[in-house]
């Protein structure tokens, strides 16, 4: 059976068209039944499934989900709502982005998935750098494997203009160590989301993904 039905997609479609405190509110009894409660299910049994391969991943869907509410305070664009929604699946949640695992975002357009170690700061920047820096080779053949590159394509991340001078050598041939940030995208169609094999499908790109993650959690320190 599956998490979602239609109107789970047909909610944001029209949240984007509607995105004011009436609307939200006149469908807040829908938001409830077709987004939330199944969402929540849904995330449940992915921690489950990841927590079976990873344990220390013990968290609740209530620490995995991302706010509907918009934070309005500093930006310009004062649309009180998230046109999507999603989860962070790590050993931390969404409490610090920087631990990788895998981050869903469902959104009109599909599914997307993210992983890597993204929200970073420069000093787990450098971690990283360090790490591929010690045998590159190694990280390429990860993130050049087919089946990785089939389902995310190329490793995304913002680069530094200026790369501090014990990498600046080996940038030259590997331009993966000036990033700042190193990430990852896939993205499945909106019309698997109703699936009955969506979380076998996620599971899919989680486990093609896993290599990639290891290295940066180890790089990190997170394991």
């Amino acid at each position: 059976m599956s998490h979602f039905t239609k109107d789970f997609v047909s909610f944001f479609k029209e949240l984007k068209e509607n995105n004011t405190k009436e609307w939200f509110d006149a469908n807040r009894k829908r938001y409830e039944t077709s987004v939330k409660k199944p969402l929540y299910a849904f995330v449940d049994e992915m921690i489950g499934r990841i927590n079976a391969e990873e344990p220390e991943v013990r968290i609740q869907a209530k620490d995995a989900v991302t706010r509907i509410n918009r934070d309005i305070r500093f930006s310009p664009d004062k649309t009180p709502y998230n046109t999507h929604i999603g989860a962070v699946i790590s050993s931390a949640g969404r409490r610090d982005k920087s631990v990788p695992g895998v981050f869903l975002r469902f959104d009109p357009e599909g599914l997307y998935i993210f992983g890597g170690a993204h929200g970073i700061d420069p000093q787990q920047t450098a971690l990283v750098r360090s790490a591929i820096a010690e045998d590159p080779e190694v990280f390429m053949k990860l993130i050049l494997q087919k089946d990785f590159m089939d389902k995310f394509g190329e490793l995304k991340g913002e680069k530094s203009k200026r790369i501090p001078k014990e990498f600046a050598e080996l940038a030259e041939k590997y331009p993966v160590i000036s990033h700042k940030s190193f990430y990852y995208v896939g993205k499945v169609p909106v019309s698997k989301i109703t699936s009955a094999g969506l979380p076998e499908l996620v599971m899919e790109y989680w486990h093609t993904a896993k290599p990639v993650k290891d290295f940066l959690s180890v790089a990190l320190n997170h394991h």
